[in-house]
């Protein structure tokens, strides 16, 4: 699996918005990503070593993904971190103009 790739995954954790009311934390209605719903995602960074054509070897801290709808646009408006930079030959140029930095 590498950068650009597009997978299926399963939510693990949801971070939950809004106003706090008792316990639980409301949920605003324009949420529509659930724990525990399977989606689509693009790979943006990877752990393992790889090494580009150029010569130069890529490696990232973290593995990280966008969820992407059936259509292959990023269900968010924000992307955090940096993403390779392999997703632009791959044609996810929407989610490099979303992200802050691409190496």
């Amino acid at each position: 699996m590498e950068a650009g790739d597009r997978i299926v995954v399963v939510v693990k954790k949801q971070r939950n918005f809004g106003p706090e009311t008792g316990n639980s934390v409301s949920i605003s209605a324009a949420n529509k990503v659930r724990r525990g719903d399977v989606r689509h995602a693009v790979v943006v960074r990877t752990a393992k070593k790889w090494q580009r054509p150029d010569g130069s070897v890529v490696k990232f801290d973290d593995n990280a993904c966008v969820l992407i709808n059936k259509a292959g646009e990023p269900i968010g408006s924000r992307v955090s971190g940096v993403v390779a930079a392999e997703l632009r030959q791959k044609q996810w140029s929407k989610i490099l103009s979303l992200a802050p930095m691409h190496v």
